[in-house]
């Protein structure tokens, strides 16, 4: 999840495939695809080096012959892995459109742009998707060979579908808090309901006025559990009766319950909130769930999108948005407004 490309495409323009899925329901549909957990892998951090100690797999012995010239030219290095990533996903910057060897089944090389604008200002505004011949291409370069070429395309479809509903709920956070801790808590005191609907009438007459969140950049950390999923886990191991199907709150305010198996990856999305005194980033945490399938046995998936706590501005923002409709449903707010 959460692939994009920040490279452009060097011979085609992007043009948008076919959506596979209804924007109309928030579950992923028709995707023979099941997913799982990437095997365990080193994430490079964007502010690291590679340190050239002697126990460092990027030591470089010195040369015995260091003080006599060398006849010949110096050989060519070799390029690393980290840097052959593109920093601002830690995917690979250049992903071929060529067909991999071996390979039966002619994929479509057109990329999707997104609906998700880029802090960098590159050309284009968007984030841009990959085609399904370089999302292949990508999995084969990370060990997934078992792939099935036949269900790349449906993956795509369900990979972009799914980033751009996580990018709604980002942004229905940003129009939330923008403007202030006072300006949010109006909004969501009187439950998720009714913030859909102000969040909506603010877009009609704002819609020029008010400047949109943008992606910076995102990371996927699959190995690492946010201690939200482990807390919920955890409560579903001792408090199966109490925490499990039966959590309402849960259920209803994230679409899972604890019962529900861990999340299968995670991601951080780093987003330029623009506020009234200035630009900021805002990290948010996305953590990806599978859900019972459906009767037709299509894969169901559920996505829990928070800001993650790195100020205490974060952790105000999401007590409110919880606190918020919690107070509104217990203090018979829906049912004297369903009158």
């Amino acid at each position: 999840m959460g692939w994009f490309w920040a490279s452009p495409s060097s011979e085609n323009a992007p043009v948008s495939v076919q959506s596979y899925i209804s924007e109309s329901d928030s579950r992923a549909s028709a995707c023979p695809v099941i997913p799982h957990t990437p095997s365990p892998q080193h994430q490079p951090q964007s502010s690291s080096c590679p340190v050239r100690a002697p126990d460092s797999p990027f030591y470089v012995a010195p040369s015995s012959s260091q003080s006599r010239p060398s006849a010949s030219p110096p050989e060519e290095k070799q390029q690393s892995t980290l840097s052959k990533l593109n920093p601002l996903n830690y995917m690979f910057a250049h992903i071929s459109q060529a067909r991999a060897p071996d390979q039966s089944v002619d994929l479509p090389i057109e990329r999707e742009l997104s609906s998700i604008p880029r802090a960098d200002g590159a050309a284009g505004g968007n984030w841009e998707y990959p085609s399904p011949q370089q999302m292949y291409n990508a999995m084969l370069r990370k060990g997934y060979t078992d792939t099935p070429q036949d269900a790349v395309e449906s993956m795509v479809a369900v990979h972009n579908f799914l980033n751009e509903g996580a990018w709604r709920e980002i942004v229905q956070w940003e129009r939330t808090f923008a403007r202030g801790l006072k300006s949010g808590w109006e909004k969501c005191r009187r439950g998720e309901e009714n913030l859909e609907k102000v969040l909506e009438s603010e877009e009609r007459i704002e819609s020029e006025a008010q400047q949109q969140p943008k992606l910076v950049r995102f990371m996927g950390r699959p190995q690492e559990r946010t201690p939200k999923a482990s807390m919920l886990q955890v409560l579903g191991w001792m408090y199966p009766a109490k925490y499990g199907e039966q959590d309402f709150l849960t259920e209803a305010r994230f679409g899972i319950s604890v019962s529900t198996p861990p999340p299968f990856d995670r991601h951080d999305w780093y987003v330029l909130r623009e506020t009234p005194s200035g630009p900021k980033e805002v990290r948010y945490v996305i953590d990806y769930y599978s859900g019972p399938p459906e009767p037709t046995g299509e894969p169901v998936f559920y996505l829990d999108i928070r800001p993650a706590i790195d100020t205490p501005t974060a952790a105000v923002e999401r007590l409110m948005r919880w606190g918020g409709d919690v107070w509104w449903r217990a203090s018979g707010g829906a049912a004297r407004q369903s009158r």
